[in-house]
């Protein structure tokens, strides 16, 4: 079970590099393009990411990006996101 700041911190790189990639999160729940349980999911596939530090690190150089680091491992849901598909 992870800890409440760990799913905080994690949370919040989720949402950040969404937009980065030019992705509400919150709009596109609105929309019905993603579920609470695939937000969550998404958050989840980022705490088992070995080098957070590197995301936060990535994220402070890049307000926009075409594209996520190689290491995102949620990369292919802000690609289909992005391009207006669903989770």
């Amino acid at each position: 079970m992870q800890g409440t700041s760990t799913l905080k911190r994690h949370a919040d790189l989720v949402d950040r590099m969404a937009n980065t990639q030019g992705v509400d999160l919150e709009e596109r729940m609105m929309a019905g393009k993603i579920l609470p349980d695939d937000l969550s999911d998404a958050v989840l596939a980022c705490t088992g990411c070995a080098n957070p530090e590197a995301c936060e690190h990535w994220l402070a150089r890049n307000e926009t990006a075409e594209q996520t680091p190689d290491y995102c491992r949620n990369a292919d849901l802000f690609g289909r996101l992005k391009l207006g598909g669903h989770a």
